[in-house]
Parts: structure tokens; C-alpha cells; sequence
């Protein structure tokens, strides 16, 4: 797939990119992207929640009445799940949800979400830039240059980590900044958009060479 090289203000340079099909232009398979989302998503949870159980309430163990001839159900303390601040039965407990995942499969996911965004056009290439300061105008402009601010979410993947560009857009809520390292595939598929720097594109392809 062949697509155009942008500049910072929007326009086209005149070069163009090829983008590798064995990652841009694959048959996408969806229960891969379904597992590696979940397994994102899954790590994004602490794990800590923690309910009470009867033996770690604070209260007396004394038998609060006897245990024949009131005409009630009998009790044996008021820490039981069945009083108003009693223990609770069968409550979360402080837990892992992380599971494992094989390279392979989290391989075919990120490119099969990378080969829906082509399939759908929403893929730009801009030369490598970067910032001289941290201002976030700067991103805004870079964003409406590029016609891109009505979109979901805007994915900027550079070669490396960009520091200024990345402390730019840290206050906007619709984009974000990241390093091919960091590519997955969970942030593919929620951006509208997808831009790739050239030298994002050219770590792509050294990576598969590998």
C-alpha cells in the first residue's frame, strides 16, 4: 500500500511510502484482536479490590440471645452476613487478572488492527518532526493542519520517544503520543486516526526483516 508524505502543515512533499503488506495489508483476524484487547484491558485492572468477611469485622462474639423459645431464627453473633454490618459472604478479594499471551498472537492482532485502518483509509504518513518547545498550541496546530481535530482520537507513532511532542499533547484528551515500542492493539483500534512518521514506518519494516 502506497501512501503520500505529509509535512507539518498538511501538505504533500511528493514522497511517497510503501507500507508493508505482511502488516498493513493482511487478512485480519478477529478473535486475536479480541484476546489482545482483553488481555489489555485485564492488565489495566488493579486487582485490589477487598469486602470483609465475618471473621475480620470488628464486633462482640457474644451470643446475642438464646437459642430456644424466642420464636426467631437463632443467631450466634452480630458479625453473621445476615445482620445490617455483618461480614459479607463470598466477597471480591484481592486478585490478579493478568493472563499470558503468545508473541505470535499479539503480533497478528496489532497487524490485523493496523490492516483495518488501511482497509479504511485512515492512515497518514508525516515526516519526522518535532517541537522546539513544549506548547500544546503547537500540537493543536499540527492537528488542524492536518484536518484531523473532528476525529476520535488521533495516534501519533514516531520512531522513538519524542519528549516535546509528547509533553504537547498530554493535555488534550483525543490524542496521544507514542513510540513503535509501544504500538499495540488496543490504541489502533481506538484512534480515528492513525499517523505514522516515515521513521515509524522504516522501524516497522526493520522489525519484520528480523
Amino acid at each position: 500500500m502506497e501512501v503520500n508524505v505529509l509535512n507539518v502543515s498538511g501538505k504533500e512533499t511528493g514522497a511517497k511510502v510503501q507500507l508493508p503488506e505482511s502488516i498493513f495489508g493482511i487478512e485480519p483476524n478477529d478473535h486475536a484482536i479480541y484476546l489482545d484487547v482483553k488481555q489489555y484491558l485485564a492488565n489495566q485492572r488493579q486487582g485490589t479490590h477487598k469486602s470483609k468477611q465475618r471473621n475480620e469485622i470488628a464486633g462482640s462474639t457474644r451470643k446475642l440471645y438464646k437459642q430456644k423459645g424466642t420464636g426467631g431464627a437463632r443467631a450466634g453473633g452480630i458479625k453473621s452476613p445476615l445482620f445490617n454490618g455483618g461480614g459479607r459472604v463470598f466477597g471480591p478479594q484481592p486478585r490478579d487478572y493478568s493472563f499470558k499471551l503468545n508473541k505470535k498472537l499479539k503480533s497478528l492482532a496489532r497487524n490485523s488492527a493496523l490492516s483495518y485502518k488501511a482497509k479504511d483509509n485512515n492512515i497518514l504518513v508525516l515526516e519526522d518532526f518535532n517541537f522546539d518547545s513544549i506548547k500544546t498550541k503547537n500540537y493543536i496546530k499540527l492537528e488542524a493542519d492536518l484536518n484531523v481535530t473532528n476525529d476520535k482520537t488521533l495516534l501519533v507513532v514516531a520512531s522513538a520517544e519524542n519528549n516535546n511532542v509528547y509533553l504537547s499533547s498530554r493535555n488534550l484528551k483525543r490524542s496521544k503520543v507514542i513510540s513503535v515500542e509501544q504500538l499495540n492493539t488496543y490504541d489502533v483500534l481506538n484512534a480515528g486516526k492513525l499517523l505514522l512518521t516515515t521513521g515509524a514506518v522504516k522501524t516497522l519494516e526493520e522489525a519484520l526483516a528480523k
